[in-house]
């Protein structure tokens, strides 16, 4: 072969032919010698083969019969049951059904109600305000407290035109008509505010859904004074029930005026916060334990 196909040969094998002018060059018959080695004493003399392949991997036999496990049995199918397979595209089955809360575009008025709701449980609510929440009446508390306030419900509009027809039959038989003021249970922010400055209201009742906050009041006060909702209601006095009255505004006293000292509410932060406010609480009392141990 010529000398330029000898120039690969770090990827073959060279060897000499078995003649006596190859002998003399001090390789013994049939050597196999590396090809660079060989193409410089003998360019022309190099027989160049490929290298040996990997031998194939053996078949394994196949398992005898015998071995074999034995075939499931055949599972009976009712042929009057046709087996469908559900497919999703157009036109087919409709899609299983998914939680798509994330994916609704809600209406602006409950995207307000929820931010609302996230904002208030977020920002810090006084302590005159958190009593609202967190000191309400239990339901025996509130019980009684209706119970007296029902007493001494105001008059309706029935029972107002029909004092007002009686006092104008008397005026036309010539008789005096009975002006004697009732004790009534007083309604209305302003009207209530004026009698406790003065120091006439005895017992304030307040409801404890506030919204905004600076009007305190509800369905359920309302239902007293026959209104939808009243802010507030108050008694100064009553008739018979004095004994009721005294128990219940001590009761109250112990529970609001004179109790603990009511602290700071809200302030309710989200789950990514409060991981955020360990992570950096379990830091500094790490620092503080390298210190101490300095």
């Amino acid at each position: 072969m010529s000398n330029s196909h000898c120039q690969g040969g770090s990827r073959y094998e060279g060897a000499i032919r078995n003649s006596g002018a190859e002998q003399g060059q001090g390789y013994a018959p049939g050597l196999i010698v590396p090809a660079m080695e060989l193409r410089f004493r003998h360019p022309r003399l190099l027989l160049v083969r490929p290298m040996a392949k990997a031998p194939k991997s053996k078949k394994v036999a196949p398992t005898p019969a015998v071995a074999r496990k034995a075939a499931a049995p055949a599972k009976v199918v009712n042929p009057l049951y046709e087996k469908r397979n559900k497919t999703f595209g157009l036109g087919g089955a409709p899609p299983p059904k998914t939680d798509l809360h994330r994916f609704v575009k809600w209406p602006k008025y409950v995207r307000l109600q929820r931010q609302k709701r996230v904002l208030s449980m977020r920002l810090k609510v006084p302590p005159l305000i958190n009593q609202f929440v967190t000191k309400s009446l239990d339901k025996n508390q509130a019980q009684t407290v209706f119970k007296l306030l029902m007493k001494y419900r105001p008059e309706d509009k029935k029972e107002k035109r029909d004092r007002l027809k009686t006092e104008a039959e008397a005026r036309v038989a010539g008789k005096e008509a009975d002006k004697k003021k009732p004790i009534v249970v007083k309604y209305g922010i302003n009207h209530i505010t004026n009698l406790v400055e003065s120091g006439k209201a005895q017992m304030v009742i307040i409801a404890h859904d506030v919204d905004p906050l600076e009007l305190v009041g509800k369905a359920r006060l309302g239902a007293v004074v026959h209104k939808k909702t009243a802010t507030a209601l108050a008694l100064t006095s009553v008739k018979n029930d004095q004994r009721e009255l005294s128990k219940i505004v001590d009761t109250f006293k112990a529970q609001y005026n004179d109790g603990p000292r009511i602290n700071w509410g809200g302030h309710i932060l989200g789950p990514k916060s409060q991981v955020k406010t360990k992570q950096r609480e379990r830091a500094v009392a790490k620092e503080l334990a390298q210190r101490v141990g300095i």
